[in-house]
């Protein structure tokens, strides 16, 4: 169930499908194993002190796709470096920033500066390891400070005394010609993950709950709700939805070096029938795109929706994708459909043994 600020219920129905990331080129195929839906945000860690890695699929509605990746650096050839590129496309969106190893902030009477990176093969991509932050560890708790692009980032500090700050890391990742100079700079958290709801400037889209929210509006939806709060992915990150055969390309995070394939091209029609005896036909967008190298996977999630008059009860029956005839014509005259005469007969048995106990 979702619903509008206006206070009406929409019933939404979501889709996920599975497949495998080719290394040679070809078609992706649908796993055996299948990702379920997410029911409850997922984290990296603890909810509220880690990285989001996978959001809940039940939005109610999304104006674009998200294109998401959860996954790591693989330095070219397997040889250590100290600082290499990413790079993430699908059709035309493209984003790439430098990975680089281990550091921290060095603090001495001189000022701060930064100790030289570690080498490294893999590195874990996240906003764990992305800049930002919180500064609260200073006894006065009025100099706590949170960088709200990243609350639980790295490298970020506006307490810069040795106690507080000296070898503390910095982030492992950063924008091109961007270096993470200042620990209370103002830099772009680089990662591909979810954009947690309470970073900006995600949580300034779901709108104004003050103590007219709370006498006049609650449990509904502020007025100044947005929509586009329920998009998880960055800005540059969201794109139009997926129609199928868009290129994907991932640069430096497979072992293989790149990997190009192209998405698959799936159309999932929604049919809900009424129960009064209608029925309303919608397509279901492609609005989610979660691309995981590590696993060698990927989910694409579809959604619609149906506005409903009252509640939820008003729908007796979804079908997502295509039925043979033959299974239309059972819905017509009332009567069960049996892909074939073993599942009749295995229909049978149980009925029957059902009766028996």
């Amino acid at each position: 169930m979702g619903m509008e600020p206006s206070g009406r219920e929409l019933l939404v129905v979501a889709i996920k499908g599975t497949f495998n990331i080719p290394q040679d080129g070809s078609e992706p195929q649908l796993m055996d194993e299948l990702v379920p839906l997410v029911d409850a945000d997922v984290y990296t860690g603890d909810p509220g002190f880690s990285a989001p890695l996978y959001e809940v699929d039940y939005a109610p509605y999304k104006a674009r796709c998200d294109v998401l990746l959860n996954g790591s650096a693989y330095a070219p050839g397997g040889k250590p470096v100290k600082k290499m590129p990413v790079k993430l496309r699908v059709g035309r969106m493209v984003k790439e920033f430098d990975v680089i190893g281990d550091r921290v902030w060095q603090v001495s009477n001189m000022g701060y500066t930064q100790s030289f990176p570690q080498p490294f093969t893999v590195m874990p991509i996240s906003y764990d390891r992305a800049f930002g932050g919180s500064d609260d560890k200073h006894p006065d708790k009025s100099k706590h400070s949170a960088y709200m692009p990243n609350t639980i980032g790295r490298g970020y500090h506006v307490n810069s005394s040795h106690e507080l700050m000296h070898n503390t890391p910095l982030p492992n990742t950063e924008e091109h010609g961007k270096s993470v100079s200042l620990p209370a700079g103002h830099y772009r958290p680089m990662a591909f993950g979810v954009i947690a709801r309470n970073w900006a400037p995600r949580y300034k889209l779901a709108g104004t709950y003050d103590q007219n929210w709370i006498d006049n509006i609650f449990p509904f939806l502020p007025a100044d709700f947005n929509n586009d709060y329920y998009q998880a992915a960055p800005v540059d990150q969201q794109i139009n939805f997926l129609q199928g055969n868009e290129v994907v390309e991932l640069t430096n995070l497979t072992p293989q070096g790149r990997t190009i394939f192209r998405l698959p091209e799936i159309q999932i029609p929604v049919t809900f029938f009424l129960k009064k005896g209608d029925k309303e036909e919608k397509q279901a967008m492609a609005d989610t795109l979660v691309l995981e190298p590590d696993l060698n996977r990927f989910t694409i999630t579809w959604r619609t929706y149906l506005p409903l008059k009252k509640n939820m009860f008003e729908v007796s029956q979804v079908l997502a994708g295509n039925m043979s005839r033959a299974w239309w014509r059972a819905r017509e005259l009332g009567k069960t459909y049996y892909t074939s005469l073993k599942a009749l007969s295995d229909s049978k048995r149980q009925e029957a043994a059902e009766a028996v106990e």
